[in-house]
């Protein structure tokens, strides 16, 4: 039995409450802010008691967090005893939770910007029952780099050698642990600066830079005085459409910019190293962040190619994993966010060598072309028509939708596609990006095979796998095929000897 406590570091009371103030921040803004000014100018001492009392109750709401967050370290230990992680927290309700090493998939850690100074990361221990999306099963907030590395060694310990008796003095145990042999990490790729570049300009998060300028901005939509607003904004359009245009030009350049310094900070540095059990990923300039990957948990690989970096040979590579995230969202693992297509093949081969990587892809029949884009005319039918009669002669541009949408749908045709091989499945198809699936059959959860009545007259399928990924699954799914292409895809899969599918019921 360990005698020994470990607590966390003491500025994990900081942190617990500055997470407790992130959650609270627009609510303090509104409290703090509009009553202390508003009032038509009055000081605070001018208005009543009764006014403050919102500013009060949101004081001691941060006193009460701070507090809260000073317990909670306090409370908070972990130990090792008999292969197993022990943590014990809570004050009034004392909780204790034990996880065997053996079942613990990764320890992730995070350095941020309090971390760094004081040489401490904060971990992540994700085990195989991790239930909620990007929870870990523990998070230790802060602890310093030798105490994460000594929870990783107990835990290599435990999996070499975890039937043996366990010895009788802690000393003898960490004596054993420090005499593992080390495993061989080697590193595989480390993005460029180049790289790094081009992701940070092609990535589209001015997209998520105005979203979250507009969820901030709803949270004051009662203070915000709109018909002043349609006021200045209908005298600025006086001065012309240009001028409307450039400042448009300007905000969307300004989220631009925005958004590949967000991009750069997120993937600086960022790295590939494996031993023979996993593959960590490290990333981040103030943040940053290290995800391992069991390599017997990796499920599939999706390889995706938007238009302009398909164009330029660029390719983002993504881990399917059965665990383990990167944040606290169940954020996909990204194997490569942007390298050469010609890069990431020998890597791959490397890392997965049972693996097929450049496999030859049956594609969809000629015959199946229209069904990627007849549905559309039923929403362009009317569109262009209404467009056309009340913007008429000018409408009549809205037409240039219809050799659009069949050019995109012939484009579809022929990305789609399946290859087969002994034990994987390759599936590719593309909604604007180009996808590709690479599945290991004993990775697959299910494979369905679906037909339209339009399909069932013409011998076409739709084929669907799904693999484990996170909480709700990955799945790749191209449409149109011949149906005997799906009867072998079935055929496949199926793990008895009868393999024939019936696709005439």
């Amino acid at each position: 039995m360990s005698e020994i406590r470990y607590k966390l570091h003491p500025i994990s009371a900081f942190l617990n409450f500055i997470k407790g103030l992130k959650e609270l921040i627009f609510p303090f803004i509104i409290i703090f802010g509009v009553n202390l000014f508003r009032g038509g100018g009055e000081t605070v001492a001018e208005r009543g008691v009764q006014d403050l009392i919102p500013v009060f109750i949101g004081a001691a709401v941060l006193v009460f967090m701070l507090v809260s967050g000073l317990i909670k370290w306090r409370r908070f230990v972990y130990w090792f005893e008999e292969d197993e992680l022990r943590i014990e927290y809570g004050l009034f309700v004392k909780k204790k939770r034990y996880i065997p090493f053996e079942r613990i998939q990764s320890l992730n850690y995070t350095e941020g910007i309090f971390h760094r100074p004081f040489g401490l990361v904060k971990v992540k221990v994700e085990t195989a029952g991790t239930g909620k999306i990007g929870q870990a099963e523990v998070e230790l907030t802060a602890i310093s780099r030798e105490d994460a590395d000594r929870i990783e060694k107990k835990m290599e310990h435990a999996k070499h050698h975890s039937r043996e008796p366990m010895l009788e003095a802690e000393e003898a145990i960490e004596e054993e642990v420090r005499g593992l042999p080390s495993k061989t990490v080697k590193t595989v790729y480390r993005m460029s600066l180049k790289e790094l570049i081009i992701l940070a300009t092609t990535s589209g998060g001015i997209g998520v830079v105005i979203s979250a300028v507009a969820v901030f901005l709803s949270q004051f939509a009662d203070l915000i005085p709109y018909d002043a607003i349609y006021q200045e904004v209908v005298l600025f359009l006086r001065f012309g459409y240009l001028i409307v245009a450039l400042l448009i030009f300007l905000i969307l350049l300004v989220a631009w910019i925005i958004s590949i310094v967000l991009a750069i900070f997120a993937n600086y540095q960022f790295t590939i190293t494996t031993d023979e059990d996993h593959i960590f990923i490290s990333r981040g300039l103030l943040e940053k962040k290290k995800v391992s990957v069991p390599f017997k948990r990796i499920q599939g690989i999706q390889i995706s190619q938007n238009p302009l970096r398909e164009w330029f040979g660029y390719a983002t590579v993504t881990v399917e994993s059965a665990g383990g995230t990167f944040g606290d969202k169940d954020e996909k693992i990204r194997l490569f966010p942007l390298a050469k297509k010609t890069t990431i093949l020998p890597i791959l081969k490397e890392l997965f060598p049972d693996m097929e990587w450049e496999p030859v892809m049956r594609r969809a029949p000629k015959r199946s072309l229209h069904f990627f884009y007849r549905l559309d005319f039923f929403w362009m039918f009317p569109v262009a028509g209404l467009i056309s009669y009340f913007f008429y002669p000018y409408g009549l541009f809205s037409l240039i939708i219809f050799p659009i949408v069949i050019l995109f749908a012939v484009w579809q045709h022929r990305t789609v596609g399946y290859a087969l091989a002994d034990r994987q499945l390759t599936m590719e198809f593309r909604t604007v990006s180009k996808h590709a699936f690479f599945m290991m059959k004993k990775r697959i959860q299910a494979i369905e095979v679906t037909q339209s009545y339009f399909q069932r007259r013409k011998d076409l399928a739709s084929i669907q796998a799904t693999i484990k990924s996170g909480m709700l699954g990955a799945t790749a799914r191209i449409e149109h095929m011949e149906k005997e292409d799906a009867s072998k895809v079935l055929a496949w899969y199926e793990p008895s000897d009868n393999k024939t599918a019936d696709l005439q019921k």
